[in-house]
């Protein structure tokens, strides 16, 4: 008789004699864990009771924040605040130059002392400076009664001699979203911009973006075309973007290159956010039944700037050539 003989004979005499058998071994199940071992372990709501009564009795503050294991704090540490995810470009500031745009390394010219004069009253209107607080003031949209007047070289150049100002910042949109110009001018990508912002989930607004070597300036493409543009350009999702535009940045000044407003709709539309309106007209072109026409589809904006556009002579210019020979100061 071995000992496992034994031990069953011993335990069979002690119950007869009427002596409490010992508690039965546990036995495993096919999870591996006894049944008294299933017994002791929490089932998952007392788990999720226990996790949640901790939290609220011991919160991680400063002080006890070095109790947090090590695995949660380096996931915090790991996992900085989102940062906008813009584009960046270089402009060809020596090509742009050639083709008569202004650009900061060649401040001396014809071209950037007119801008400078055209940018004051718009500078003052913005800043609030000029003796009238204008609402929206900070919002300028560039446009013309018909098209190849300019507007849109106009557009750049105001934005470019804005951004050379030592406490401004600009941001150029390109507002013709039926046909874009600022691509082919300056070379900035058409999309993703202005439209895909109102119209994808996927698109922020610093996805859209594009900053260049300019230091000061950057560019919102119009993105890709909509068959419901005008109606986009009306909607409250537009209006909140521009107010939000218009407010984040106290230093900051938004120029938009728009549709001519005789060819479409979307200036007019664009136009009843705006708080300035620069209105450009091609010299001994446009015809003033046009012009008159023009600012009459304009007329809820009560500060419109008329601008003198392709002029083969100007006062500026007469100047210039006498002040062109002095040294910079």
């Amino acid at each position: 008789m071995d000992l496992i003989e034994q031990a069953a004979k011993r335990l069979e005499q002690l119950r007869r004699a009427g002596v409490e058998s010992p508690e039965k071994p546990p036995t495993a199940n096919a999870g591996g864990a006894s049944a008294m071992e299933r017994e002791r372990l929490p089932t998952p709501e007392a788990a999720m009771r226990s996790v949640s009564q901790h939290a609220t009795t011991a919160p991680v503050t400063p002080s006890n924040a070095s109790r947090v294991p090590a695995p949660a704090r380096a996931l915090e540490a790991a996992s900085p605040p989102h940062a906008p995810s813009s584009r960046r470009m270089e402009l060809d500031l020596a090509d742009l130059a050639k083709r008569g745009f202004v650009t900061p390394d060649a401040p001396k010219s014809q071209i950037a002392d007119e801008y400078r004069i055209v940018k004051r009253p718009i500078i003052a209107n913005a800043r609030g400076t000029s003796g009238t607080k204008i609402d929206n003031g900070n919002l300028i949209m560039v446009t013309s009664a018909l098209p190849s007047e300019g507007k849109t070289f106009t557009a750049a150049n105001l934005a470019m001699s804005i951004a050379m100002e030592v406490d401004t910042t600009v941001l150029l949109v390109d507002g013709d979203v039926a046909h874009p110009d600022l691509p082919r001018l300056l070379g900035v990508p058409a999309s993703p911009g202005l439209l895909d912002v109102l119209t994808r989930d996927d698109v922020d607004f610093s996805d859209a973006l594009v900053r260049t070597n300019i230091a000061n300036l950057s560019v919102l493409p119009a993105g890709a075309p909509h068959r419901r543009a005008t109606e986009l350009l009306a909607s409250e999702q537009m209006a909140i973007l521009l107010r939000e535009l218009a407010d984040r940045y106290a230093d900051r000044i938004i120029v938009f290159d728009s549709p001519p407003l005789l060819a479409t709709t979307e200036s007019r539309v664009l136009a009843t956010h705006m708080g300035q309106i620069v209105m450009v007209v091609a010299a001994d072109s446009t015809r003033q039944h046009a012009v008159n026409l023009a600012l009459a589809a304009i007329e809820s904006c009560p500060n419109v700037l008329m601008l003198l556009n392709k002029a083969e002579k100007t006062d500026v210019g007469t100047y210039y050539g006498y002040y062109a020979d002095e040294p910079l100061r």
